[in-house]
């Protein structure tokens, strides 16, 4: 009986657990076809499932879908799940998958991620548990096209206005955890799906405490509120003690994402390549990483993720020439007496991205180019900066996937509404290739082509690549069975057990 109370004690212990967590900025939509920042997408990552997700070692690997086939290199034939709910109970089915690839693709949403599936003809419901996909022509992120999140038909298929709909703060998915909704610069609490496919997470709750200065959070993560946070450079090095190190074990991989400065090539300052040219050659990025990181970091060099397919290793950023970027300043028409004069923009909450701006303007003056920095609150830089492309320039980031697709950033195409092409980037043969590699199903032969993309984006610096800062993610030595990989430390968050 003793045995029998303690087991549980301890099984009710494991469902009370929580684990607090820290955000930065405020998600604005959690619907996640049309999530587009950060917060959104962290959050949204939870709530929603692909049909294929990646392993712990980055290979394709079920979920949603239980197993898949390629009938010819064009047609897929999915087989769901069965079993699986949405978190109000109603079964998932084949007709959602149908109904996800009909509203992304259609004019009611404006998305930047309906173009992973502009190659795809059509999607035919054989069963509630069966799917057949057929591809316009081979395309080699096929299967990568369905880890995009699926979304409730019964649900948003009633709502006349999807990108206004209630549903975006109160989404219904079929993730590991469910959340009834959240308020601007208010904690958000997600709590353990206990129908979830794999199984119910150990860890019931997940909260989010919304905290805008990162040294705030530092504070938080130090005196145990926290569980899990984010070590900058200056933190590992100068900022923690041992008894630090004894509460917290310490993760450090390169991350998956690079800083960029981007012009908006729509603007008559950027449109000769000779300044933007300039621009480069004055900027020491070894000095920004040795200021910013204490050498946790590496200088980036072009678009796409190093280690993978797509990069181009014998590309490589210019040293500093201030000299050479003098003359290139002349050869468009400034000089002392005309000196280049922009706006750099950032959001405030980010304070590397905040000090990185502050170093470039150093630097950029010693070519006689006159920076003002502006920064703002992150909803504001998106809705007054970013999407409405009112900039002449910006620091921001992207994330680097372990399959690279060019086009939803730089094809002319993705210049649009909606679209990750902000900067107006256009490059016919940069298009063609483009095109080109998404016929091929051969990874040998689509990397020979984006290592030409590589490079001739590299060349044309619509942007001014930075750096690839290393993730450094402290984790409270109570948990159980963490496993880092190189999807991220937290891939595996379903098992954690905090007791």
């Amino acid at each position: 009986m003793k045995k029998i109370f303690l087991s549980l004690a301890l099984i009710s212990s494991l469902v009370a657990s929580t684990l607090h967590l820290a955000i930065s900025s405020n998600p604005s939509k959690l619907n996640p076809l049309i999530a587009t920042d950060s917060a959104s997408s962290e959050i949204a990552d939870w709530i929603f499932d692909g049909l294929l997700k990646y392993d712990k070692d980055g290979k394709i690997a079920p979920a949603l879908a239980k197993s898949w086939e390629f009938l010819d290199p064009q047609t897929i034939l999915f087989h769901l799940r069965k079993g699986v709910k949405w978190s109000d109970g109603i079964p998932f089915s084949a007709e959602d998958v149908r109904y996800t690839y009909e509203l992304i693709t259609s004019p009611k949403i404006f998305t930047p991620y309906a173009s992973e599936f502009r190659y795809v003809k059509k999607v035919e419901v054989l069963d509630s548990l069966t799917l057949k996909v057929t591809y316009k022509e081979p395309y080699f992120k096929a299967l990568n096209t369905w880890m995009s999140a699926i979304v409730p038909k019964h649900i948003l298929s009633k709502e006349k206005d999807v990108m206004t709909s209630s549903f975006n703060r109160h989404p219904i998915g079929t993730g590991r955890y469910t959340i009834k909704g959240f308020e601007i610069s208010k904690d958000i609490n997600l709590f353990a799906n206990p129908d979830y496919y794999e199984h119910k997470p150990h860890i019931e709750k997940l909260a989010y405490h919304f905290v805008p200065d990162p040294a705030t959070a530092f504070l938080m993560l130090k005196s145990g509120k926290l569980d899990v946070g984010s070590l900058t450079p200056m933190q590992l090095e100068r900022q923690i003690d041992g008894d630090f190190k004894q509460r917290f074990t310490i993760y450090e991989q390169i991350s998956h994402g690079y800083t960029y400065m981007g012009f908006n090539l729509n603007n008559p300052k950027f449109r000769d390549p000779k300044v933007r040219r300039a621009l480069s050659l004055a900027l020491d990025r070894q000095e920004l990483i040795d200021i910013l990181f204490f050498g946790h970091a590496r200088i980036c060099n072009g678009p796409f993720m190093p280690g993978t397919f797509a990069y181009n290793e014998s590309v490589r950023s210019p040293k500093q020439n201030i000299a050479e970027a003098k003359k290139l300043l002349r050869e468009a028409g400034y000089d002392a007496s005309h000196p280049l004069s922009f706006e750099l923009v950032t959001n405030s909450n980010n304070k590397i991205r905040v000090y990185a701006a502050q170093i470039i303007q150093h630097q950029l003056q010693k070519a006689g180019v006159k920076v003002r920095i502006r920064t703002m609150e992150w909803q504001a830089f998106l809705n007054t900066v970013v999407n409405p492309r009112h900039f002449e320039a910006i620091i921001l980031g992207w994330g680097l996937g372990l399959m690279p697709d060019a086009y939803s950033i730089w094809h002319s195409e993705s210049d649009k509404k909606g679209g990750f092409n902000f900067v107006h980037y256009h490059n016919a043969k940069v298009d063609q290739l483009i095109k080109k590699a998404e016929k091929l199903t051969d990874l040998k032969a689509v990397g020979e082509i984006y290592r030409k993309i590589f490079a001739l984006i590299a060349h044309d610096n619509p942007y001014l690549f930075l750096y690839i800062p290393n993730s450094i993610v402290a984790v409270n030595k109570h948990i159980k069975n963490v496993s880092p990989s190189l999807i991220g430390v937290m891939h595996n968050e379903i098992d954690w057990i905090k007791p």
